[in-house]
């Protein structure tokens, strides 16, 4: 351990580690953790035998893992019930951006289409052809698809899901696959009931009988009523989006589950702190394996190569939760005020811009005083963790509450 702890011999060492590697995933629930609970166990018994290399390359491979784990999602439903402005919401993208779904285009393809997740490179969403489109049973279908490939299924409808559509369901079933019903365009639905019945409409009762009207689907046709969600595509909060999400979340493995938390939109405050926590734990973890090798503290200035990393890192977060400049040109545009009144109300573009009497090492020591005096907890594990891993998490701080700002700000402008 050399000088982690300098006044400890190295059984009690040994057992610090442990008990703080221990307590930090003792304190996060299972669906949140981004390393199997099997992974855990593993690391705390090559600690408490010493085995530090072993330890870290466990670590090594875990974080490697979770960056190069696929996920495939396998999006199929009827021409004109919203499966192109799904995807579109799935990936976080607007229809007229490069690399969107095209809506409102009539189904002719008999192939399956790959969209890929501008932020989460390991992410596809497959758009595959309506059943209806094809000329074989169901069977047949997923195989001409290639459904081994697919995580799991979305099965997409703006109406009534046909009998084909739950045949598919059953053979996917049959195969042992995960799949979900999406009802999509429920907004529509909302509002074509308020103009017909403007004194009497009730918004809860009227989505109380379109649910009521998809699970009587399935048992009109003696089908096992599986998840159904309601939707509106271009309301993503106010309806099932954030429950679908959370499902799909919860029947991932731990590694696939973290790069599709990560891939999500930060439509909710609660979105953004799940981020918020997954992306810290990936650092934490970062920051043990390194914090066990250590055998001196990292004190002094910043490197002009510490610095540049730290640059990427905090690019990559505000890229990641939706605060990057991009972004911002494109939320200002869309709410139709100046990119720079956008910038003014958050914290993490003005994080690294320095005056004439600081250089950038200056203020960097200033956010890593700032980080050690309010995250005590965090840091209280008797690990030392080197000054650019805790302005990383002083980076990932600001750039989520950056997001639920700016989350606000938009409702209030709505």
């Amino acid at each position: 351990m050399g000088q982690l702890f300098s006044n400890t011999s190295k059984n009690e060492d040994k057992g610090d580690l442990v008990s703080s590697f221990d307590t930090y995933f003792k304190n996060l629930k299972m669906e949140n953790k981004i390393i199997s609970q099997e992974t855990i166990d593993l690391i705390e018994s090559y600690l408490n035998k010493g085995n530090i290399h072993e330890t870290n390359s466990l670590i090594s491979d875990a974080l490697k893992n979770i960056d190069n784990a696929p996920i495939n999602i396998a999006v199929t439903g009827e021409s004109g019930g919203g499966k192109s402005s799904f995807i579109n919401a799935l990936i976080g993208i607007g229809p007229e951006d490069e690399g969107a779904a095209e809506v409102g285009v009539i189904e002719t393809t008999m192939k399956r289409t790959p969209y890929k997740h501008p932020k989460i490179k390991t992410l596809t969403v497959w758009d595959l052809p309506g059943i209806g489109t094809q000329k074989f049973p169901p069977k047949a279908y997923l195989e001409e698809v290639k459904f081994k490939e697919y995580d799991f299924f979305v099965i997409v409808s703006a109406t009534r899901f046909t009998k084909l559509e739950l045949d598919l369901a059953q053979a996917i079933g049959i195969m042992k696959k995960n799949y979900y019903f999406v009802r999509t365009k429920v907004d529509v639905d909302l509002e074509n009931e308020k103009k017909s019945k403007p004194r009497t409409f009730d918004r809860e009762k009227t989505l109380k009988q379109i649910r009521s009207y998809s699970v009587n689907t399935f048992s009109d046709n003696n089908v096992a009523v599986p998840p159904i969600f309601l939707i509106s595509n271009y309301d993503l909060p106010n309806y099932d989006f954030p429950v679908l999400t959370n499902t799909l979340l919860k029947d991932l493995n731990a590694q696939k589950r973290h790069n599709l938390m990560l891939s999500l939109p930060s439509i909710t405050e609660a979105a953004i702190d799940r981020k918020h926590k997954a992306t810290q734990q990936f650092i934490w973890l970062e920051a043990f394996k390194a914090g066990v090798l250590a055998t001196f503290p990292m004190v002094g200035i910043f490197r002009d190569n510490d610095v540049e990393k730290l640059t990427e890192t905090l690019n990559h977060y505000r890229k990641l939760f939706g605060v990057d400049d991009e972004s911002l040109e494109i939320m200002a545009k869309d709410l139709q005020v100046p990119v720079g009144k956008v910038k003014e109300i958050i914290k993490s573009p003005h994080l690294l811009k320095t005056n004439t009497e600081e250089t950038l090492g200056e203020r960097l020591l200033k956010y890593l005083e700032r980080f050690a005096s309010a995250n005590g907890g965090l840091l209280a594990t008797g690990l030392y963790f080197r000054k650019t891993f805790c302005l990383q998490f002083y980076f990932l701080d600001t750039v989520a509450e950056d997001a639920k700002v700016l989350l606000r700000w938009t409702y209030s402008k709505n």
